[in-house]
C-alpha cells in the first residue's frame, strides 16, 4: 500500500510542478506583452508630442516659408519647401493642410501645389531613418534597421526623380485628379478618429496647438504672426449681430436695399461677429508664461527622451520574447510566399496590410517608426518591409482624403483634389518601382547603404544631413538665382552622377566592355573612392574631443593609485609595529 500511494504521489507532484512553470511562463508572457503594449503607446505619444515640438520651435517659420508665392511658382523651389517645412514641423499632415488651407483660400494654384505635396512626402521619411540611429550599438542589428528605414527614403527620392519632371512637361497628376473630381459628385463628410482617441488623453494633458495660427501666417493674416501656438481656450463662443457699420462708398454695401447715405456718411448692414473665450484648456502649458520656442524645446528634449527609451525597452522586449522556436515561426509567417504560382500575391497584400495598419495609427512616421526595430532584430525582412513602407505611403494618403472631405463645401474640390494627387503620386511611385522585381532598386539601394553604415557608423549621419538638409538647401539656392544657373551648375554634377553609376555597374557586371582604366577606380586618390581614409579622420578627430575627458579620468586614476599607494605604506608600517609589540610582549 506505501509503495502504491509513493507511485501516485510522485506523478502528481510532477505534475503540479509542471502546471506551476506553464502558468509561470504564461504570466511572463502576459505581462512582457502588457508591458509591450504599454511602451508601444508612449511611443506613439512620444512620436505625437515631437511633433508638436518641432511645430512650436519652427512651425512660425514654416508658415513664413510659404508666403513668397513668387518662390513657389518654380518646381523645384516647392519640392525643396515641401521637405523643408515638413522637416520643421515633423509631420507631413501639418505640412499638406498647411498648403491645402493655401489652395483654399486662393493664394496657391492646384499646380503649384504640386510639387509641394511631393516634398511633403519626402520629409516625412527622415523620422523612422532618426528611429535605426538608436540602433547603432550592434553592428548587425543596425545594417538591418537602417536598411530597412531608408528603403522608405530611396522610394520616395527615385520617385520624385521620375514624377516631377514628368509633371512639369505633361501635368500628369494634375490632369487626371481633376478628371476624377470632375467625374464624381463627391460630398463633404466627417473624417474618422480612430487612434487619435486614445492617443489624445494623454498628448492634449500635455500639450495643445493652434494650428490655425500656422495656416494663417502662410495665408498672409498679420494678426497669426503675433499669436501663440500654444491653444489657451479650447471652448469659445461666437455670437453674430446685425448691425450699422460705416463704408467707404455705397459700392462697398451689403446690397442696395441695405445702403443709405446721411450726408458724408455711408452706411449699411452687417454681420459683426464676436468671438467670446468660455473654458481654458486643460494641458500642462496652459498658464505657463514661456515663449513658444522654450515649451517646444522642453517638450524636444523630454519627448526624445522618452522615444529613445521606449524604443529601447521595445526592442529589448521583443528579443526577450522572440527567441527559439517563436521567432522561427514569425518569421515564417511573415517573411514566407505564398505557394507557386500566387508567390507575387504576398508582396500586394503587404502593401494592403501597411496601408490599413497606416490608417488605424492614421500616421506613416508612427507605423514605419514602429517596424524598424523589427526588421533591426530580423523578424521582419527589408523584402517584406519594402512593401509595408508602401502600403503606408497610400494609409496616410486615405486619412488626408477622407479629412479633406471633412472640409466646408465651398474648399472641398480644391482641398480633395491636392489629397489625391498625393494618393496618385505614391500609386504611380508603386507601379515604378515594385511590380517587377527588376524595377526594385531602393532594396538593392538600401541594403547597400546599411552595408557602408554598418562598417562607418559615422556614416548615417552623414546620410542624414547631406540627403534631408545640404541637398534639398543647395537645390534650393540654384533655383532661386534662376533656370540658367540651376542648368548650368546641376546639367554637369546629374551627367557625372550618371556616368559613375553606369560604370559602376558595368564593373561588377561585364568589365570586359569598359576600357582597363576604368575596370576599376585605383586610378583615383584612396580618398576618392574609399571610406577608410574618411574614417581615420573621424576617428581622429573623436580621439581629440575625447582627450579631454581621458585626461581628467587619467588624473582622477592617478590620485586614486596614490592614495591606494599610501594606504598599503600604512599598513605595512602598521604590521610591522604589531610584530614589534607581540615580540615584546612574549619576551615579556
Amino acid at each position: 500500500i506505501f509503495r502504491k500511494s509513493i507511485s501516485t504521489v510522485i506523478p502528481m507532484n510532477r505534475f503540479l510542478t509542471a502546471l506551476r512553470l506553464i502558468l509561470l511562463r504564461v504570466m511572463i508572457s502576459v505581462g512582457k506583452l502588457i508591458l509591450l503594449l504599454g511602451f508601444l503607446y508612449m511611443f506613439i505619444c512620444s512620436l505625437d508630442i515631437l511633433s508638436s515640438a518641432f511645430q512650436l520651435v519652427g512651425g512660425k517659420a514654416a508658415g513664413n516659408i510659404f508666403q513668397d508665392n513668387n518662390v513657389l511658382s518654380n518646381p523645384l523651389a516647392g519640392l525643396v519647401i515641401g521637405v523643408l517645412v515638413t522637416l520643421l514641423v515633423q509631420s507631413s499632415s501639418t505640412s499638406s493642410s498647411i498648403v491645402v488651407s493655401m489652395v483654399s483660400s486662393g493664394i496657391l494654384t492646384v499646380q503649384v501645389a504640386v510639387p509641394i505635396i511631393m516634398g511633403t512626402n519626402i520629409g516625412t521619411s527622415v523620422t523612422n531613418t532618426l528611429v535605426a540611429m538608436t540602433q547603432a550599438g550592434d553592428r548587425s542589428t543596425f545594417r538591418r534597421a537602417f536598411a530597412g528605414a531608408t528603403v522608405h527614403d530611396f522610394f520616395n527620392w527615385l520617385s520624385v526623380l521620375v514624377l516631377l519632371p514628368l509633371e512639369v512637361i505633361t501635368g500628369y497628376l494634375y490632369v487626371v485628379t481633376k478628371l476624377i473630381i470632375d467625374s464624381f459628385k463627391i460630398e463633404s463628410g466627417e473624417a474618422p478618429e480612430l487612434l487619435n482617441v486614445i492617443t489624445d488623453i494623454v498628448t492634449e494633458s500635455i500639450i495643445q496647438l493652434d494650428e490655425s495660427v500656422i495656416s494663417g501666417i502662410a495665408t498672409g493674416d498679420a494678426e497669426a504672426s503675433n499669436k501663440s501656438l500654444i491653444k489657451i481656450w479650447c471652448k469659445t463662443f461666437t455670437n453674430s449681430t446685425l448691425m450699422n457699420v460705416t463704408v467707404p462708398g455705397p459700392e462697398n454695401c451689403t446690397s442696395p436695399s441695405l445702403c443709405w447715405v446721411d450726408g458724408n456718411y455711408t452706411f449699411t448692414m452687417k454681420n459683426i461677429s464676436n468671438t467670446y473665450n468660455v473654458q481654458k484648456c486643460k494641458h500642462i502649458f496652459v498658464n505657463v508664461n514661456l515663449s513658444d520656442l522654450a515649451v517646444g524645446l522642453i517638450l524636444l528634449v523630454l519627448s526624445l527622451l522618452v522615444l529613445c527609451s521606449c524604443l529601447i525597452l521595445i526592442v529589448k522586449l521583443l528579443n526577450s520574447m522572440l527567441k527559439g522556436q517563436v521567432a522561427t515561426v514569425i518569421k515564417k509567417i511573415i517573411n514566407t510566399d505564398f505557394p507557386f504560382p500566387f508567390g507575387w500575391v504576398t508582396g500586394y497584400i503587404a502593401i494592403l496590410a501597411g496601408a490599413g495598419m497606416t490608417f488605424i495609427v492614421q500616421s506613416s512616421s508612427v507605423f514605419t517608426s514602429a517596424i524598424t526595430p523589427l526588421v533591426g532584430i530580423g523578424v521582419i525582412s527589408i523584402e517584406r518591409a519594402y512593401p509595408l513602407s508602401l502600403g503606408s505611403n497610400i494609409g496616410t494618403t486615405t486619412t488626408a482624403i477622407l479629412a479633406a472631405m471633412a472640409g466646408p463645401g465651398d474648399t472641398l474640390t480644391n482641398s480633395l483634389q491636392i489629397a489625391l494627387v498625393h494618393f496618385l503620386f505614391n500609386i504611380s511611385g508603386i507601379v515604378l518601382w515594385y511590380p517587377i522585381p527588376f524595377t526594385r532598386i531602393p532594396i538593392r539601394l538600401a541594403k547597400s547603404l546599411g552595408d557602408i553604415t554598418a562598417s562607418y557608423r559615422w556614416f548615417a549621419a552623414v546620410y542624414i544631413i547631406n540627403c534631408f538638409f545640404v541637398l534639398p538647401l543647395l537645390v534650393f539656392s540654384l533655383s532661386l538665382a534662376g533656370w540658367q544657373v540651376l542648368v548650368g551648375v546641376g546639367a554637369p554634377l546629374l551627367i557625372m552622377l550618371v556616368l559613375i553609376i553606369v560604370v559602376n555597374v558595368l564593373q561588377k557586371r561585364k568589365p570586359g566592355c569598359l576600357p582597363g582604366v576604368l575596370r576599376s577606380w585605383d586610378f583615383l586618390p584612396l580618398w576618392a573612392h574609399s571610406l577608410a581614409p574618411w574614417d581615420k579622420v573621424v576617428s581622429a578627430c573623436t580621439a581629440k574631443c575625447c582627450c579631454c575627458c581621458k585626461c581628467c579620468q587619467g588624473t582622477s586614476d592617478n590620485q586614486i593609485d596614490k592614495t591606494k599607494e599610501s594606504l598599503e605604506k600604512n599598513e605595512k608600517t602598521l604590521s610591522a609595529v604589531m610584530v614589534q609589540i607581540k615580540c615584546y610582549s612574549s619576551t615579556a
